[in-house]
């Protein structure tokens, strides 16, 4: 691993993608298989300011043993001090932000109760949804990365030693996340501000509905929300600043309207869902909602996901990236939702981002949802976008205009 672009990679997430202020406390979750990373981040905190940098470390293997071992009920019930550690410094007067750096093993729960996790975990997302919505709503400045794990870059990489897997997938990362130019802020600049071309355009035009085909048999339209508003590239928080939420991103999103989307759309790749894949799947919607479904492989984890909560079977997020994006010309499957919906096209069952209508940050519940935006526990991305993918938006005023012609923007 190149040392030079781990630091790199590191101050460019801290500093640029978190864009951490003085005096704020920084809150990472870092995987326990990378210490070295999160110490990194730690450092890069401290320099641009930070009050308190707090580590929350992961362990796959650690959580495997909880749901294999530990009684459904015991793992549901938290504590009120989970949910404080985090509001306590979202509530202080500096404020906070957070990072959280993914090195899941894509298949770390397979084989276990499926049924048992998800309803852990839509407890457990219950009881921090008042901490969620500061992400959700964008009240803090967050950012989702990623660094290789062992038994990650196995999967990425199989037939080859896991030393060598690593490396691979370390390069390619540094790639596709620009630190390989030697200078990421400067890469990073240029590609914000070519998304927010794309972004505006799509604004401009004011689009009613869009309609999605491709060959593999996808005929899906897609009303947007009342007021909708595309958003990407980079986001501003409740305080002004500016930061990028995922890296690497290439998408520009907007929010459907909840009772607004028909037609049968296929998956283009395996979705990693509770440590397990769903492959070769499809999903049918009419007047918003799923009303038929089927996989290749875990179907039944598919339908569990569709029943996280009676708005789970809606999408609350469209998203467009070209089929011309370095992740997907890397030809790599990543098998990680981060990696892979920035390769491809995608839609999200569940909760709908606010910032997506006018206004949607400061609207309340009942607001956002007279506008058509989802609520939901639960926001899962899938991957939908085809090298023969053609988008078609039509104005409020009837005109029709391509977006996409052979799965890449035609603005």
């Amino acid at each position: 691993m190149n040392q030079h672009y781990l630091q790199l990679y590191a101050d460019f997430i801290v500093k640029v993608g978190v864009n951490v202020q003085p005096r704020q406390n920084f809150i990472i979750r870092c995987p326990v298989t990378m210490p070295e990373f999160g110490h990194a981040c730690v450092k890069a905190g401290y320099e641009a300011g930070a009050k308190n940098c707090i580590v929350r470390w992961e362990d796959d293997k650690l959580s495997r043993l909880h749901y294999e071992y530990a009684k459904e009920e015991d793992l549901a019930a938290m504590k009120p001090y989970e949910l404080r550690s985090y509001l306590d410094y979202a509530e202080d007067p500096d404020g906070c932000c957070t990072l959280a750096i993914h090195a899941a093993d894509p298949e770390a729960l397979a084989g276990l109760d499926a049924a048992k996790i998800n309803r852990v975990n839509l407890a457990r997302r219950k009881f921090l949804k008042p901490w969620q919505e500061y992400t959700m709503n964008d009240r803090v400045q967050w950012c989702v990365a990623a660094v290789p794990a062992p038994s990650w870059a196995a999967k990425v990489f199989p037939g080859i030693p896991v030393e060598e897997a690593m490396e691979k997938l370390w390069a390619l990362i540094f790639d596709v996340c620009r630190v390989s130019t030697g200078d990421p802020v400067s890469a990073w600049k240029a590609h914000v501000a070519e998304g927010r071309r794309h972004r505006d355009q799509l604004n401009a035009w004011n689009l009613d509905h869009i309609h999605m085909t491709s060959s593999n048999g996808t005929d899906l339209t897609v009303g947007l929300a009342d007021d909708a508003t595309w958003e990407g590239a980079s986001s501003k928080a409740e305080n002004g600043t500016d930061f990028i939420a995922n890296v690497p991103t290439e998408e520009v999103f907007c929010a459907p309207h909840r009772e607004r989307v028909n037609g049968i759309v296929y998956g283009t790749k395996p979705y990693v869902y509770n440590g397990q894949l769903i492959e070769g799947w499809h999903v049918t919607f009419k007047d918003g909602k799923v009303v038929e479904h089927g996989a290749e492989k875990n179907a039944s984890l598919l339908a569990e996901l569709l029943s996280t909560d009676e708005n789970a079977c809606r999408i609350g997020e469209i998203a467009l990236v070209p089929a011309s994006s370095p992740i997907n010309q890397s030809g790599v499957l990543f098998y990680n939702t981060l990696f892979d919906e920035n390769a491809s096209c995608h839609l999200a069952f569940g909760e709908a981002y606010p910032e997506c209508i006018e206004g949607g940050e400061s609207m309340t519940r009942e607001e956002v949802q007279a506008h058509g935006l989802n609520y939901s526990l639960t926001h899962v991305d899938f991957m939908v976008g085809t090298a023969d993918l053609s988008i078609v938006g039509t104005t409020h005023d009837g005109r029709e205009i391509p977006v996409f012609i052979n799965g890449n923007f035609a603005i």
